[in-house]
């Protein structure tokens, strides 16, 4: 059996596994999946859980016809999210923190960073984050898979090495196992082209609205950003005794590049310069050198006008060494330059970062 090590993962669970019933949460399936996540931090691992069930939790409370419309759905997912989040607190020893999210906040550039950072610090302080669909107020009607996609997004965002996305079967089949007894599981696939998606089928449970289709959609975004997928049968209690062990139960989607190159491009070739920032000859060393955070007290010069969360080049002497996303805008990078990080707060009135570009959000030209 195939191994693999992961130190950051985003662990994405369906309805059907949260609530089996399709009316109120349980923990039948997901005592094995918490045990996992325990052990798993226990080991020094970060874990981000994505979580389904809103819908499906609050369904019993909410009067409706057969198929609840829009308005229903958003009210028992208003009731729903805090009953599932109540029953994963449950689980754990430690905090669990909720955050609820839209495509539209996954696409605009400041709160995908402000996503980024409350991620960062949630896990510096060994927080679990559970990550959902904001569906109370989504516009659109709750879309197929919304939440696979999600579990994609979450794990670009949050830099993870590794998707591990709990099914309702033993991952990727040759053939539709539910239809043909002699389907054989695909333990490896290292490429995703049209011959894998023609192996999915619809959804497959009344309760989850995500079928095999969009579970391969969100193993395509992530194995293209170098983030290894693995679509394992969270209804098992054996696939997570596998995972703990460094084992595939499942069907592993292998990455085509290095989790390093895929950021380095993003960052290097993808986003449109707004500005340039000098720096002195101590920072420029720290960054070159001991792989660190550019502080405003390294800052000499600031050219441009950028918001924060855009990307500024770093240049010592006029010449860009580096390239990153800023955490303030022009204005205020210009009130704190030169300063020590422990005068941010005095000087703007807030801090968001004692950084002025993160190392995890610089790459070196």
């Amino acid at each position: 059996m195939t191994k693999f090590n992961w130190k950051r993962a985003v662990v994405k669970v369906g309805s059907s596994l949260i609530a089996p019933t399709n009316n109120q949460c349980s923990t039948q399936y997901l005592e094995a999946i918490a045990q996992f996540i325990s052990a798993s931090r226990k080991q020094g691992k970060e874990v981000i859980l994505v979580s389904s069930g809103s819908v499906a939790a609050g369904k019993g409370k909410i009067a409706h016809k057969h198929k609840p419309s829009i308005a229903e759905k958003q009210a028992m997912a208003a009731i729903g999210q805090t009953q599932m989040m109540a029953n994963w607190a449950s689980l754990f020893d430690f905090d669990c923190a909720q955050i609820l999210l839209t495509s539209d906040d996954l696409h605009n550039r400041t709160r995908y960073v402000n996503i980024k950072n409350t991620l960062r610090e949630l896990l510096k302080n060994n927080a679990l984050p559970i990550v959902n669909e904001n569906d109370t107020v989504a516009v659109n009607e709750l879309k197929v898979g919304d939440n696979d996609n999600l579990a994609a997004y979450t794990a670009l965002v949050a830099e993870a090495d590794t998707l591990i996305i709990c099914s309702d079967i033993d991952g990727l089949y040759d053939a539709d196992p539910r239809k043909n007894p002699q389907a054989n599981l695909m333990p490896l696939v290292d490429k995703i082209d049209q011959s894998i998606y023609d192996l999915a089928g619809g959804a497959g449970s009344d309760v989850g609205t995500g079928g095999m289709q969009t579970k391969i959609q969100a193993a395509e975004k992530c194995v293209n950003s170098g983030i290894q997928t693995l679509i394992v049968n969270g209804r098992d209690e054996q696939s997570f005794l596998s995972l703990a062990k460094g084992e595939i139960p499942g069907t592993l989607f292998v990455p085509n590049k290095s989790l390093a190159s895929a950021r380095d491009n993003w960052l290097r070739h993808t986003l449109k310069v707004k500005g340039n920032i000098e720096i002195d000859l101590g920072a420029k060393k720290a960054l070159l050198e001991n792989g660190a955070s550019l502080l405003p007290s390294g800052i000499t010069e600031i050219n441009g006008t950028f918001d924060s969360g855009e990307a500024v080049n770093i240049c010592f002497q006029h010449q860009p060494i580096a390239k990153g996303l800023v955490m303030y805008n022009t204005a205020d990078l210009m009130s704190i330059q030169g300063l020590n990080s422990s005068k941010i707060e005095s000087k703007l009135g807030y801090s968001l970062s004692e950084a002025a570009v993160h190392r995890d959000d610089l790459v070196l030209l």
